[in-house]
């Protein structure tokens, strides 16, 4: 079975999106086969992998609404090993079409369930809320990876966001593990930033990655080329650090498969 992995953060702008691309292309690149989930309204994923969302017949909206095959809606990336299943604006009602379904917070768990095994790593992009589609992505997923931007309100909202979790792993998915927290949007030499990196290592200490994402402008430039970052610039410093965060997230699945 491939692990299932939401990356979670009600705030927007932390860098949800930007992991799940460029961990993806990174997990690709070290030979894993991995599928994107874009259950994010916005679709930026879907537009950050190179896939034109006007062009897309099936979405993960048709999966979760209509009960198409998620099969028909998976989409090949540009690089070897990975793929999509992309979403669109159409994505905002699902919230509300799927309230007077019966165990409408298990819909993308029994969506994911007939594919899982196709895949070493399922990452689920969430939209930047705690709604429907979010408490979906975290009763579907294996752990959650909490991106965290090196910023004045890092910590705001995160103990929303993990009550959240634990009502989850409480009535809905009691195997749920928070993956790590990640910070992101580091710059070394804002002393806010360094504060915060302290400030978010002293909380939740090992539940921290050791991988730090720093500010870089190919990472932001690369989503309008619809492009992770590895193919638009492999040497740059942003590849560089979702290549080592890949490589921590591998060394601590496989050492909590050991215990």
């Amino acid at each position: 079975m491939g692990r299932i992995i939401a990356l979670a953060n009600q705030k927007g702008g932390v860098g949800k999106t930007t992991t799940a691309i460029n961990l993806a292309a990174s997990l690709a690149a070290l030979e894993k086969k991995v599928l994107i989930v874009d259950a994010d309204p916005q679709a930026n994923a879907t537009s950050g992998v190179g896939i034109d969302t006007k062009q897309v017949r099936v979405t993960i909206y048709d999966c979760l609404i209509d009960g198409i095959n998620p099969r028909e809606a998976v989409m090949p990336c540009n690089i070897d090993n990975l793929s999509v299943i992309t979403s669109n604006i159409d994505l905002v009602g699902a919230e509300i079409e799927m309230l007077e379904r019966p165990e409408r917070e298990k819909t993308l768990k029994k969506v994911l369930a007939g594919i899982s095994s196709e895949y070493d790593y399922i990452l689920i992009d969430c939209s930047p809320s705690l709604g429907l589609l979010t408490v979906n992505a975290l009763t579907a997923a294996d752990s959650v990876i909490i991106p965290v931007q090196c910023e004045y309100f890092a910590l705001e909202g995160l103990g929303k966001l993990l009550n959240t979790i634990k009502i989850i792993q409480t009535n809905l998915n009691p195997v749920l593990e928070i993956e790590g927290f990640l910070l992101t949007m580091y710059d070394s030499r804002l002393r806010l930033a360094n504060q915060v990196v302290e400030e978010v290592t002293r909380h939740f200490q090992q539940m921290v990655f050791n991988t730090i994402i720093q500010r870089n402008v190919k990472l932001s430039e690369a989503p309008s080329y619809g492009q992770p970052a590895i193919l638009y610039d492999a040497e740059s410093r942003g590849t560089v650090n979702y290549l080592n965060l890949a490589r921590e997230l591998l060394e601590r699945v496989e050492a909590r498969q050991k215990n």
